[in-house]
């Protein structure tokens, strides 16, 4: 099943905090892709930190975005409290 992303929040070490339409929340490592063409501008924190949510998945403000199946599956699920 598809699942598009609803919430994002971006964490000083490089992870993305995700809510999917499901109501699942996950937490993707973006390190991961920093090092990948021009995700590397990325690095720049103040820039990684700008992701917003368009449509149904994530984009940062240099026009790079993330497919939500991809960030889906490489996420992990987080425990609620």
């Amino acid at each position: 099943m598809y699942k598009g992303v609803t919430g994002v929040e971006a964490t000083d070490d490089y992870k993305l905090l995700l809510c999917f339409d499901n109501k699942e929340k996950r937490v993707f490592d973006a390190s991961t892709i920093l090092s990948c063409g021009r995700f590397s501008e990325l690095k720049d924190l103040s820039l990684f930190k700008r992701v917003r949510i368009s449509f149904d998945t994530i984009e940062w403000d240099n026009g790079l975005d993330l497919d939500p199946e991809y960030l889906y599956r490489r996420s992990k699920g987080v425990q609620s409290k």
